[in-house]
């Protein structure tokens, strides 16, 4: 297993490799390495990919963590789609030459953590997986709409100057990729950025580049609040006016609704600044650095359940939604397959479009209804108050209770010269996904 170390930057400090699980089994020499990496760069955040020994892993870290209490450590489980696609891309390649491309995979994953839209943006959204039937459509249009999509979020949400990858940077309106790489060479050479006036030290980026691109560049915990904010620095001496006029510190200003609501924004009006340009940065102000993502959170995976043979009908579980089709929702419940929630399934009322109920990212619970092993196919259901079906006997079919596939269906189609047959209750799910009504 492959460990990379980064720093709140993003930059990799330290790399290794550990062997806790088949066939070495070191467990107790990988926590010991893992404690001395954690202490040595005063590690916070644990990031473990959710692919292949992702519970026996999330295992290992919470012993390390147990033994280790006094470094206050958290772990996250997070998700790796898309990371081997990165760490085999000329991105990736250019900005870890010497690394082998299973540590660029960890060192994927840690980003992600720390800001998913920073890293995400490195791969092509295709490679993630952006819906059912991708791969049906036009390939040109397709990327050229996911580019846009990309673009419109980067900018509406703004970018942390101090962890984003030039990748990221160079979606910012006014930068270009060689002013986004020198953003972050000057960044690695002299620290993380106190001030966004520092960013016109960055070879290249001069006034105008700065005009352009100053408000959507973030500079959390910097000597200046505004700087973490949307609120343009050529715009900010009306900040002050309202803080001197109030006797207040600008700090103080942010985020006080009450009083910023009751400001009367036409005293501030000026020769520059027009009413609409001071209406903006009182509503910024009222919610600085606003992020339109919500709380960030994850779902907790019932111990002792790590593979599919683990499961049994009618175990209640947490799970995320990785995707959603028109026949229903993907769930994952920590067992390294996805189970399927039909659409029938998904509420007590009926339900027309799954997206209606649940997104991709979702936390949500779910009951197992039947679950067929040597298929790898798994029958969840959110009506948490359905029956489970039994365990099948070996040559047995099976229905599905309740909602639409609740019956039997017998297949009208023959494979080869083999006669149509019944099939079970995943079966029913899939082939009623497949008919056309």
């Amino acid at each position: 297993m492959k460990v990379a170390v980064v720093d709140n930057t993003g930059k990799l400090v330290d790399h290794g490799v550990i062997f806790p699980h088949e066939p070495k089994n070191e467990w107790d020499k990988s926590i010991a390495i893992l404690a001395v990496l954690c202490q040595r760069h005063k590690v916070d955040l644990i990031a473990i990919g959710n692919g292949t020994a992702s519970r026996e892993t999330d295992k290992l870290a919470a012993e390390l963590i147990k033994k280790h209490s006094e470094l206050k450590m958290t772990k996250i489980v997070v998700s790796e789609a898309g990371a081997s696609v990165y760490s085999a891309s000329a991105l990736a390649a250019a900005e870890f030459p010497d690394l082998d491309v299973s540590y660029r995979g960890g060192v994927s994953i840690a980003r992600r953590l720390q800001d998913p839209l920073a890293e995400l943006v490195k791969i092509d959204p295709k490679s993630i997986g952006v819906g059912q039937y991708q791969h049906d459509v036009n390939q040109v249009k397709l990327a050229r709409s996911l580019d846009a999509v990309v673009e419109d979020c980067v900018n509406a949400v703004g970018v942390d100057v101090n962890t984003a990858s030039a990748a990221l940077l160079a979606r910012i309106a006014g930068l270009n990729s060689t002013i986004a790489q020198n953003i972050v060479s000057y960044r690695d050479a002299n620290g993380a950025f106190r001030t966004r006036e520092e960013l016109k030290k960055v070879p290249r980026l001069g006034d105008k580049t700065f005009e352009q691109a100053a408000g959507f560049l973030r500079i959390m915990n910097g000597e200046n609040p505004l700087d973490a904010s949307s609120v343009h620095p050529e715009s900010y001496p009306v900040v002050e006016k309202i803080a001197a006029k109030s006797t207040k510190d600008i700090r103080e200003l942010l985020g006080d609704s009450r009083f910023l609501k009751a400001v009367n924004a036409a005293e501030f009006v000026d020769e520059k600044f027009g009413l609409p340009t001071v209406t903006d940065i009182l509503r910024e102000l009222e919610k600085p650095g606003r992020d339109p993502r919500p709380e960030f959170k994850t779902a907790t995976f019932q111990d002792g359940v790590t593979e599919i043979r683990d499961l049994k009908p009618g175990m209640i579980l947490e799970g995320v939604v990785t995707n959603v089709a028109n026949f229903g929702a993907f769930v994952d419940i920590g067992v390294h397959q996805d189970g399927l929630v039909h659409i029938s399934s998904l509420s007590t009322r009926f339900v027309k479009d799954p997206r209606e109920v649940v997104r991709a990212g979702d936390i949500v619970k779910v009951k197992v209804v039947e679950v067929d092993a040597p298929r790898a196919r798994i029958a969840l259901t959110m009506r948490l108050d359905d029956e489970a079906m039994p365990a099948k006997k070996p040559g047995e079919g099976g229905g599905r209770p309740g909602g639409r596939g609740g019956d039997q269906i017998t297949s009208k189609r023959s494979f080869g010269d083999a006669p149509a047959a019944k099939v079970g209750g995943l079966g029913s799910l899939l082939m009623k996904a497949g008919v056309k009504k």
